[in-house]
C-alpha cells in the first residue's frame, strides 16, 4: 500500500501541474465577463464603452489560445475542453453582443434593428455548428462571424439603413459562401504584413472609441484600409475543395 505522504506529495504535484491550467482557462472565461459588461454599457446607450469592452475581449481571445498551447493546457487539464469553451465565449462576444448593440445603438427602428439581431444570430449560430470552418491551412471559411467588426463599423460610419441593412444581409450569407478570410495569427502567408495590419485596425480601432466613435480622416482612412485588406485577402484567394473540422 502506497505511503500517505507519498499520496499527499503527488496529489500536490498534480495540483501544481494543473493550476497553469486552470489560469488560462479561467482567462479565457473573462471574455464572458467583459461581454457582460459590453452587454450593460450597450443597455446604457454608452456604445464607446460598450465596444472598449470587446476591444478587451478581442486582445483576450487573441492571446489565450497562444498561452494555452506554450503551456500544454489540453494535457494538464483534459477533463476542460478549451474548444469549446472559446465557442461559447466567442459566440458571445463576437455575436449575441454585437446584435445586442444594433437594438441599442438608435441606429434605425427597434423592429428593424431586432429583426436584424435575430438574422445575425441566427445565422451565425449554424455558421459556429459547421465542421468545415477551417480550411487546412487555417483560413476561416466563409465570413468567419466577425460581427462585432461589423457592427463597429456600421456604428462609426453610419450608412443609410438601406446600405447597412446589405451589408449585414451580404455578411450572414458569406457565412454559407465559397469563400476563404485570413486568421490574422495562423495563415502564413503574408503573416508580417497581416500582423502589421491587425496592429494598424487594432490602435485605429481604440482611438476610434477614445474619440466617441467618431473619429478623425486619418482614422476614418485606417480602418478603411485595414477593411480592404483583409476582404481582398481572402476574395483573391481560392477556396480548398478539402476543409478540417476543428475551430
Amino acid at each position: 500500500m502506497e505511503p500517505e505522504e507519498a499520496v499527499e506529495h503527488r496529489a500536490r504535484r498534480n495540483f501544481s501541474e494543473r493550476l497553469p491550467g486552470y489560469c488560462v482557462h479561467f482567462f479565457t472565461a473573462s471574455g464572458g465577463a467583459l461581454a457582460f459588461l459590453a452587454l450593460l454599457a450597450a443597455i446604457d446607450h454608452n456604445l464607446p464603452r460598450a465596444f472598449a469592452w470587446l476591444g478587451i475581449a478581442l486582445i483576450v481571445d487573441g492571446i489565450d489560445g497562444t498561452i494555452a498551447r506554450a503551456l500544454h493546457v489540453r494535457d494538464r487539464v483534459p477533463n476542460i475542453s478549451g474548444d469549446v469553451l472559446d465557442l461559447v465565449i466567442d459566440f458571445t462576444t463576437y455575436v449575441f453582443v454585437p446584435a445586442a448593440i444594433l437594438v441599442f445603438c438608435d441606429f434605425w427602428a427597434r423592429d428593424v434593428a431586432i429583426l436584424w439581431g435575430i438574422v445575425i444570430i441566427v445565422s451565425a449560430a449554424l455558421y459556429f455548428a459547421d465542421l468545415r470552418m477551417k480550411t487546412p491551412d487555417n483560413w476561416f471559411a466563409g465570413f468567419p462571424a466577425v460581427w462585432n467588426v461589423i457592427v463597429f463599423y456600421l456604428v462609426v460610419y453610419h450608412p443609410p439603413v438601406w446600405t447597412a441593412s446589405a451589408v449585414i444581409l451580404a455578411a450572414a450569407i458569406g457565412q454559407a459562401l465559397p469563400i476563404v478570410f485570413v486568421h490574422p495569427f495562423r495563415v502564413r502567408q503574408l503573416k508580417p504584413l497581416t500582423l502589421l495590419m491587425s496592429a494598424v485596425w487594432a490602435v485605429a480601432g481604440f482611438v476610434a472609441i477614445a474619440e466617441n466613435l467618431k473619429p478623425d480622416t486619418a482614422t476614418h482612412a485606417a480602418l478603411l484600409v485595414c477593411a480592404a485588406y483583409f476582404t481582398g485577402l481572402g476574395l483573391a484567394r481560392r477556396r480548398p475543395k478539402t476543409l478540417q473540422s476543428d475551430h
